[in-house]
């Protein structure tokens, strides 16, 4: 499990064969869990300045690859103990998004980004939502697509940067709108509503 606040920008040496070879200040153990850009990868070696992973065909073929390289958010696993911040992530991307507009606001920068439209429904205002492994808060959400709100601070220090209109972008949406999402959708709780669920909330 991870929070979605990046450790760092970490430098990527090489990926061939798929093994993708990072330079960072964070050195993790060999077995160890680490989310790259978001996606829960597996340190194989351990080196001086860095680490590998091993990206599987499936892996590669769900994620925007185009950002695995130069740069890359890092984030270790979550430890027990450790102080929660962010939100829960659990490093599984669900899709990608594609950014289609970006408008600067002087203070902010608004980043609006399209998904397939199945994942729209797990995507809330003034929710959750991980973009290439960053935490961010939903500010708007339309048919096919969201905007979020970008201050300078994280925009100077993640790979938003960056991005530009048509820029490809991992997106892992919130992890408690998909579980309640498939519960009312189950054949065998179609009694279950969304106000049910604002009851059963309330109830706590």
């Amino acid at each position: 499990m991870f929070t979605g606040l990046i450790r760092e920008m970490a430098t990527v040496i090489a990926f061939n064969n798929s093994i993708l070879r990072i330079q960072s200040k964070y050195i993790p153990k060999i077995g160890d869990s680490i989310a790259i850009n978001g996606a829960c990868l597996t340190a194989i070696e351990i080196f001086n300045d860095g680490f590998s992973v091993e990206l599987s065909p499936e892996s590669q073929n769900i994620l925007a690859m185009e950002n695995y390289k130069e740069q890359v958010h890092i984030e270790p696993a979550m430890m027990m103990g450790d102080r929660f911040e962010g939100h829960i992530v659990q490093g599984h991307v669900d899709c990608l998004g594609t950014i289609t507009n970006i408008i600067n606001n002087g203070n902010s920068t608004d980043f609006f980004i399209s998904i397939p439209k199945k994942y729209i429904a797990y995507v809330i205002n003034k929710g959750s939502i991980t973009i290439d492994g960053v935490s961010l808060t939903v500010n708007e959400v339309y048919t096919e697509s969201f905007r979020l709100t970008i201050i300078p601070h994280t925009m100077q220090n993640t790979l938003f940067q960056n991005y530009f209109i048509g820029s490809k972008v991992n997106i892992e949406t919130d992890l408690f709108a998909r579980y309640i999402d498939n519960i009312i959708n189950k054949k065998e709780q179609k009694e279950l509503s969304w106000e049910k669920v604002d009851s059963i909330l309330a109830s706590y």
